[in-house]
């Protein structure tokens, strides 16, 4: 077993003053990771991820229930993407820009998509697949990474 230590900087520096943080979180007994670089293709979803309960219960799945830590981030050095994290019943879909990441702590009860400005927080969902889609007329380059306990 190993620990995942996640370390999330912003650093500016405005008006000769630095302002920013540091927030480090590390998450113990990581006996797994998984591993990606793709190119997804401009004008197509591409499925980058697939979660289900165990391993073996869809081709290439990652455990949903297991997973503690995922990240997707875009590589294109100028084009953004669009990401969508979907669940059994809803999506919800996020730009992340050129050089840009999104990251989620959890797959499991992890999610869920409302159609109204008003939060109602429900029970959340279980993460299913992860799916890209280039903003531009040009391919991206996306990279992966899961820690599984």
């Amino acid at each position: 077993m190993a620990d995942l230590t996640t370390t999330i900087t912003e650093s500016v520096t405005l008006n000769g003053s630095v302002r920013g943080s540091t927030n480090t979180l590390t998450t113990t007994g990581i006996v797994d990771v998984f591993e990606r670089i793709l190119t997804c293709t401009h004008s197509v979803v591409t499925t980058v991820a697939v979660f289900n309960s165990t391993p073996h219960g869809a081709d290439g799945a990652l455990d949903v229930e297991n997973c503690k830590y995922f990240r997707v981030t875009n590589l294109s050095a100028d084009q953004d993407m669009k990401v969508a994290f979907v669940t059994a019943a809803t999506n919800y879909q996020v730009t992340v820009r050129a050089g840009g990441s999104h990251v989620l702590f959890q797959a499991e009860n992890a999610l869920i998509g409302e159609e109204d400005a008003a939060p109602a927080f429900p029970t959340l969902e279980d993460l299913v697949t992860v799916e890209v889609k280039p903003s531009a007329s040009t391919d991206v380059q996306v990279e992966l990474f899961a820690a599984l306990v």
